[in-house]
């Protein structure tokens, strides 16, 4: 029997914002050839609706009680599951933060998808991929966090293979959707265990509301260590951490809108909602793990943006070094900073990758218009843009700066409050990685806006010829970008552009308590310190990128030198994992598949063609000698019967003359004998 409870509002307002994006991708997916527009503008207004819905949800939730909503799902006798959604603080900030940007990353693709072979389907699966994410967000219990999990999985597999008679994208989505099924798999186990601990996955009961006072507080055993670090390796997946960082880079593939909602409020975050979504199960262990593993893939993924010539694939790498911030901060315990930088920089590295695609675009224009073949995301073939795209380049320069963690900019407010955290906490190796990636970071993103917008513009000196010029985009992505350029400032957040203490979000999110994870206490020197440090550095480093890739004053490493070799490979991890993996499995896959052929496929062969001989052989003696016995006993006889049938004529003559015949034999037989 199914029990309900009355639904409310908030929490219809919630399963209308939940539902309208399946609507749009079953409408667009079975009718978008058929509608006005191939759908874009069902996907576009359905997700709008579905935003203003979390904006009724934000504002009737944030800072005050919880909304909960659930029906009873399963009930073995020993089991009961139930499935329902759940509305706090966390949820109603993901909710909006995540319709936002899909609505403008919407807007955005209806001028920048144009004219695509597959529109409709573009619209239909983006739509699939939101309703994946906010399921996420909404579910009550870990196992539909994880049926949804799975979903935004698939989504993604589809949307980075959207391109799918390239050779490349089939092989990144593939690639993609392996990789995480690895982490999926752990995250299933880590639910087993605590649905064998507890017998329940209801968030509320697991870990009390908003975090605190659940039955996990109150039996901290190292089985629910265990559990959490199986879930976080799930999350370690999803958000390319290392050591399962290898999919992220190779997913640029898809369309550049694609990555940029990908990277900024979807699926990479959600392996960082979920690590926060389960913080009270880790014991300071297991948090020293997560901010071990965060600080290394921060350091990591920065040391390798700096030598990449592909726009997309230095944008990527930054992606995984900023979540790698964001895990770091979780295992420090600086909950509520790591949320409030997944917030920020979910604003402005959206912005980075829909400036991206607006450069990918107008060069795409050139190459058609004048029939060249280049490569439109090599940098090295770039420069000189800010004058021909003026807008894109304001935009991308904000975003840039906010990256970079420089005042006035969200960026600013969120990673400056983790540093400070991080020189606070007892693990000093998780500060200095954390430092140098923000000196990186610096270096890095201007490199990329310097090679790109700054300097000559190379083409033009490749084809001297021709008027290889491109032009600002249009007034829909101009004006998104735009939009995401003002949420990319501190002013969303916070009034005091020097310090991000009092940020609405920051106040609004509260560690969850458990008694052995209490959250780490800022020291008061690093408040003043660190910030002053990071933005000298940061300075520095933009200043040391102004003199290389503008004034041509400075020389950075070489491309003969082991440093940069290491690092523009990636850290060899693809070659590395190839070597470990892929190429043993390979080999294991092709003697499966001799051993399938020539032994299990012979012997089932032989044992046929034996039969088949045998059979033969049956069939002979029963067509040759059998039924040749047969059929010759009867040709005898009829042979006999017809000769004797002969003397049987009825005439008397021939009787007369047979009984004369018999007569002179007998006499003459009497006479020899």
């Amino acid at each position: 029997m199914i029990e309900t409870v009355q639904l409310t509002m908030i929490t219809g307002a919630a399963l209308l914002a939940l539902v309208l994006p399946l609507l749009s991708f079953l409408i667009i997916g079975f009718w978008g050839n058929q509608l006005p527009r191939k759908g874009d503008w069902i996907a576009v207004s359905f997700t709008f609706i579905s935003f203003v819905a979390s904006s009724y949800c934000f504002i009737n939730t944030w800072n005050q009680k919880v909304h909960h909503f659930s029906i009873n799902w399963l009930n073995t006798g020993i089991i009961k599951l139930s499935a329902g959604i759940s509305i706090d603080n966390l949820a109603a900030l993901m909710l909006v933060l995540v319709t936002f940007i899909t609505t403008l990353v919407l807007i955005y693709s209806m001028e920048y998808m144009k004219g695509e072979r597959y529109y409709h389907r573009y619209f239909s699966h983006l739509s699939l991929f939101l309703f994946s994410m906010l399921g996420v967000v909404l579910a009550d219990s870990l196992l539909l966090i994880y049926i949804f999990w799975e979903l935004v999985g698939f989504s993604s597999y589809l949307l980075i293979g959207f391109w799918f008679d390239r050779d490349t994208a089939a092989a990144a989505n593939k690639k993609a959707f392996i990789v995480n099924r690895i982490g999926d798999i752990a995250f299933f186990v880590g639910i087993m265990i605590l649905l064998t601990q507890f017998r329940t996955l209801d968030l509320n009961i697991l870990f009390g509301v908003e975090g605190s006072g659940g039955i996990v507080q109150h039996s901290s055993t190292h089985i629910n260590t265990i559990a959490g670090l199986c879930i976080f390796a799930g999350a370690v997946a999803k958000s390319a951490q290392f050591p399962l960082h290898v999919w992220l880079p190779d997913a640029m593939e898809g369309p550049t809108s694609v990555s940029s909602l990908i990277h900024a409020a979807t699926m990479v975050a959600a392996g960082v909602y979920l690590t926060a979504r389960v913080f009270p199960l880790f014991s300071p262990e297991a948090l020293n793990v997560i901010a071990i593993i965060g600080a290394l893939t921060s350091f990591m993924a920065a040391s390798i943006a700096l030598t990449q010539n592909d726009l997309k694939k230095v944008l990527a790498y930054s992606t995984i070094s900023q979540l790698g911030i964001m895990m770091a901060a979780m295992g420090i315990g600086a909950w509520p900073m790591a949320l409030f930088h997944l917030v920020t920089h979910a604003f402005f590295k959206c912005l980075l990758f829909l400036g991206a695609g607006s450069v990918i675009h107008q060069l795409h224009h050139v190459q058609h218009k004048h029939h060249l073949d280049f490569d439109p995301q090599d940098m090295r073939l770039m420069g000189g843009l800010k004058k021909d795209m003026p807008i894109t380049y304001a935009v991308f320069l904000v975003a840039g700066l906010a990256l970079s963690g420089l005042p006035l900019f969200s960026g600013y407010l969120s990673k400056d409050l983790i540093l400070i955290e991080a020189w606070s906490s007892k693990l000093i190796l998780v500060p200095v990685l954390l430092t140098l990636t923000t000196v990186f970071t610096s270096f890095y993103i201007f490199r990329l806006i310097f090679k790109v917008f700054w300097s000559e513009n190379k083409l033009a000196g490749l084809y001297p010829d021709l008027n290889v010029k491109p032009h600002e985009s249009g007034s829909l992505m101009t004006g998104t970008m735009i939009v995401l350029a003002v949420c990319s400032t501190f002013i969303i957040f916070s009034f005091n552009p020097m310090h991000g203490t009092h940020s609405w979000v920051i106040e609004g999110l509260k560690t969850p308590v458990n008694p052995l994870n209490s959250p780490s206490v800022a020291l008061e020197t690093a408040e003043l310190w660190v910030p002053i440090t990071t933005v000298l550095f940061s300075l520095a480093m933009i200043y040391l990128a102004f003199r290389a890739y503008v004034q041509q004053k400075a020389t950075f490493l070489s491309e003969h030198n082991f440093f940069y070799k290491f690092s523009f490979n990636a850290w060899y991890f693809d070659q590395l994992y190839a070597v470990l993996f892929v190429q043993p499995l390979m080999r294991f896959a092709g003697f499966v598949k001799w051993f399938d052929v020539k032994v299990v496929d012979g012997i089932v062969n032989g044992a046929a063609n034996l039969v088949l001989g045998f059979s033969a052989i049956i069939d002979w003696i029963d067509r040759n000698i059998i039924d040749g016995f047969v059929n010759g006993l009867a040709l005898l006889v009829g042979k006999i019967g017809n000769f004797f049938r002969g003397f049987q004529t009825g005439r008397v003559q021939n009787y007369m003359a047979l009984g004369v015949l018999g007569l002179i034999l007998i006499v003459v037989l009497s006479y020899i004998f």
